[in-house]
């Protein structure tokens, strides 16, 4: 049943999004594995799952609290002046309590609303799923990326260290640069040890939490793209989209139900009954109505203003999550937009500092520098270029998040209903 839904989610995404999506780049999984990792999500089956609950609350609410109380009364009495004293009698009646009209319709308000929050909660967890899915493909990258500058800077140092005991050998260089050398060269191979380790436990622990991930050997390494300037559009776009803050805003208008459904419960429902009596072995019968209604009294005023109270804090959270969100859309647009400026300052400076240690090389070559310059030559090259990978790594991912939190990276808005009917599949 997943994957006919999985068909089905991707057949109805425009074609034009699937072939031009950012998601399609080859800097990120396929979209068709991310769909299905997110649906597979423990937490999106959860909150699935809640939908189901709260409807059946609604078809709860919207039947009622009130159910029929049937009466059943056998007793024998005794009369000591007749010649017969004992007569068998029963009583038998049926009752209700009568919603007043008004609380019906209210009841099937609250059932509504909180089936309404319950899809944006489940949206909630799939955005949320979605951002920790991109934290961990990123981290992972960033790992890798680390191996792979470490491994070219091993290979380089290798080659040198091998020219330097030729050189040694021919009695063109000292000892000591032979031993300076291997030094560098077993510190890189260290490094590269330790790198390619963090990388496999970062593979292993994205494979652990997304098995519907097929992690590929390496992921082509792409110059990040830099952001549209335009603040207000993204924060626009991500305040439109933001699961966080429609599930506040379902909290509120649920709050404000209530706090009207506890008000209109300071007048108490009655309750209708219908009896029939069998006394003095039939020589009496007996057919009647009952009608009870309580008082209303203080317990249902405070019941009323507690409801007022918890829908006046409801819309306070409502308000500070929209200053929250607001605020942290534009860190993210600001945050995104330094990224990208950051990596092309590290950028140039790799390549000025790649271009510098290649001068220095074939200077020593040439017998008019030190082999100590020019390891501190290539190792400076080195952490230039490192920084500048994962500099270009950092702007990708704050790119990609401000797509995602506006809803345009990955299909996050999906049919809640049709997932709510599979998601016990």
């Amino acid at each position: 049943m997943k994957r006919r839904l999985l068909a089905l989610l991707l057949a109805t995404l425009p074609l034009h999004a699937l072939a031009q999506s950012p998601a399609d780049a080859p800097d990120l999984p396929p979209k068709a594995q991310v769909l299905e990792a997110l649906l597979g999500s423990p937490m999106v089956r959860a909150a699935g799952s809640q939908i189901e609950a709260e409807e059946a609350r609604a078809r709860r609410l919207a039947a009622g609290t009130h159910e029929w109380t049937v009466r059943l009364t056998d007793q024998q009495r005794r009369v000591r002046a007749t010649p017969d004293g004992r007569y068998n009698e029963w009583n038998v009646g049926v009752e209700r309590a009568l919603r007043l009209p008004g609380k019906s319709e209210l009841d099937r308000q609250l059932g509504a609303a909180g089936v309404a929050g319950a899809r944006i909660s489940r949206g909630d967890a799939l955005h949320e799923t979605s951002r920790a899915l991109l934290g961990n493909w990123f981290d992972w990258r960033r790992e890798l990326a680390s191996a792979a500058q470490w491994r070219i800077q091993r290979d380089i140092l290798a080659r040198q260290a091998r020219v330097v005991k030729r050189r040694v050998e021919l009695g063109d260089a000292p000892r000591l640069e032979n031993l300076q050398a291997d030094a560098a060269l077993a510190q890189a191979e260290g490094q590269l040890a330790q790198a390619t380790g963090r990388a496999q436990v970062a593979a292993e622990s994205l494979r652990r939490m997304y098995p519907a991930l097929s992690l590929p050997a390496d992921v082509p390494e792409s110059a990040p793209v830099a952001v549209d300037a335009d603040a207000a559009m993204w924060i626009r776009a991500i305040l439109e989209h933001n699961h966080e803050l429609g599930v506040a805003r379902a909290e509120s208008a649920r709050a404000r139900i209530g706090a009207s459904r506890a008000d209109a419960e300071r007048r108490p429902d009655p309750t209708l009954g219908a009896h029939m009596a069998r006394d003095r072995d039939g020589e009496e019968r007996i057919l009647g109505l009952s009608l009870s209604v309580p008082l209303s009294g203080a317990g249902r005023r405070a019941d009323a203003d507690a409801a007022v109270a918890v829908a006046e804090a409801a819309s306070w959270r409502e308000a500070g999550v929209l200053r929250r969100v607001e605020a942290e859309a534009a860190a993210l647009h600001r945050r995104a937009t330094a990224a990208h400026t950051g990596w092309q300052s590290q950028q140039a400076a790799a390549d000025a500092l790649g271009k510098s240690a290649d001068l220095t090389e074939r200077a020593w070559q040439l017998g008019e520098g030190t082999l100590a310059e020019t390891l501190a030559a290539r190792r400076l090259a080195h952490d230039a270029r490192l920084a500048a990978r994962l500099a270009g790594l950092d702007a990708s991912e704050a790119r990609y998040r401000l797509l995602l939190d506006a809803h345009q990276l990955w299909p996050v808005d999906m049919d809640d209903d049709e997932h709510g009917e599979h998601n016990h599949h």
